[in-house]
């Protein structure tokens, strides 16, 4: 089985839960598996491993495939990780038009062009609203689902609080700043008072990497979604993760959205704002690794 990891917004900045899945894989540093017997190769463009304990230290290693590790009797999850930038993140090329259909629809190809049948998404912020529209659309493609930080909608029906929202994410940019100059002014507020001090160093350079005409579609993007409609019709394993003092992703719409959900488990990081694996990565690790090591084996 494949995890998939759908980034916010701000851009990629999974760096920690990469390392924290290859150390409970049992991956070396560098990418580089253990001195111990393989019984396959990984596929190209993922990283194989199982929900192994391991005395490993993870390293940072490379995007691509490696080795697996032998897979342990008894855990649920044990495949490939693929680190999925938006369209126009990263390396990867723009949408012609972007919208939720259109990015879900890419979701697809890259599946398809990997190989990979069914999988487990985790969605950040806007990668939930991803993972959401993926399940309502192509439900036979999901294991499980991770809705990390995320809305089933964009906020309410006033057009007044949409105006204000792109207001708030792109006036820095209207008024003439770059992506990084602009990007601490975007995180304001996002991030809780008791976070890692590596948080925000870590958003701020993902968020300053993103083009802004992608940036700027992305954001119109997102205020166009709602899928409240198709909660009640999920019915795969589902978690979700919420920062007790997430503004933009408030806490108690995550609680609502896990009641929509049957049998959907919250877990809240407490003192977290909207960045939480950044913020508070050893608690997010221990929520989301337990989490996929509960899944039963296929």
């Amino acid at each position: 089985m494949t995890v998939v990891l759908l980034h916010g917004i701000g851009g990629p900045a999974w760096g920690p839960v990469r390392r924290a899945l290859r150390q409970v894989a049992g991956f070396g540093r560098d990418g580089e598996p253990p001195p111990q017997p393989s019984p396959a190769t990984a596929g190209e463009g993922e990283e194989r491993h199982s929900l192994a304990p391991s005395p490993a230290v993870a390293g940072e290693g490379e995007r691509g495939a490696l080795a697996p590790s032998p897979a342990v009797a008894g855990e649920g999850w044990g495949g490939g990780l693929l680190d999925w930038p938006l369209p126009g993140y990263g390396d990867s090329a723009p949408l012609p038009e972007t919208s939720f259909e259109a990015i879900a629809t890419a979701l697809w190809d890259a599946l398809d062009a990997r190989g990979i049948a069914r999988a487990d998404l985790i969605g950040h912020s806007i990668g939930g609203m991803v993972a959401l529209e993926f399940v309502a659309r192509f439900p036979d493609r999901v294991r499980s689902l991770v809705l990390y930080a995320t809305t089933p909608s964009f906020g309410g029906r006033d057009p007044a609080f949409a105006e204000a929202f792109l207001r708030a994410r792109l006036g820095p940019l209207d008024a003439g700043l770059s992506m990084a100059e602009a990007a601490p002014r975007m995180l304001d507020g996002l991030i809780g008072a008791n976070a890692d001090p590596a948080a925000l160093p870590a958003a701020i350079a993902a968020l300053s990497a993103v083009p802004e005409a992608v940036y700027r579609s992305t954001v119109r993007c997102l205020t166009t979604f709602d899928r409240r409609d198709a909660l009640p019709r999920i019915t795969v394993p589902t978690l979700l993760i919420a920062g007790e003092h997430d503004k933009a992703a408030p806490l108690r719409t995550m609680q609502r959205m896990a009641e929509a959900i049957p049998g959907a488990r919250l877990v809240v990081l407490p003192g977290a704002g909207h960045l939480g694996h950044l913020e508070q990565p050893a608690t997010f690790h221990a929520a989301l690794v337990g989490f996929l090591a509960s899944l039963p084996q296929e």
